[in-house]
């Protein structure tokens, strides 16, 4: 089992950077793949990002390609999501989740943290 903490997050202007943090708790971390999900109000939690077990493989949404970069550091049991050229459809609540699985799909991950809330100002 493992536990998940988001920190990084705040209010940005357009154009703006901010990296996400998600530190896990638990010696098997480096075994998991994690995600990035985000929620805006109103919206359904969607993919943002996803990072295989060894770090080998990534893979991204659409909309957050060639903005954002997700990474690991096992040695710090940290997942980061950095992102550039922050927009303000981008403002929602962030998560990070962990499973043994790799995909973009929510339910794949049983693993979730409490959020951390990203606004971008126009």
């Amino acid at each position: 089992q493992v536990q998940l903490v988001e920190s990084g997050g705040g209010l940005v202007q357009a154009g703006d950077s901010l990296r996400l943090s998600c530190a896990a708790s638990g010696r098997t971390f480096s075994s998991y793949a994690v995600g990035w999900f985000r929620q805006a109000p109103g919206n359904e939690r969607e993919f943002v990002a996803a990072i295989s077990s060894s770090g080998s493989s990534t893979y991204y949404a659409d909309s957050v390609k060639g903005r954002f970069t997700i990474s690991r550091d096992d040695a710090k049991n940290t997942v980061y999501l950095q992102m550039d050229s922050l927009k303000p459809e981008d403002t929602a609540v962030y998560y990070c989740a962990a499973d043994y699985g790799y995909g973009s799909s929510w339910s794949e991950y049983n693993y979730w943290g409490q959020g951390t809330q990203v606004t971008v100002s126009s």
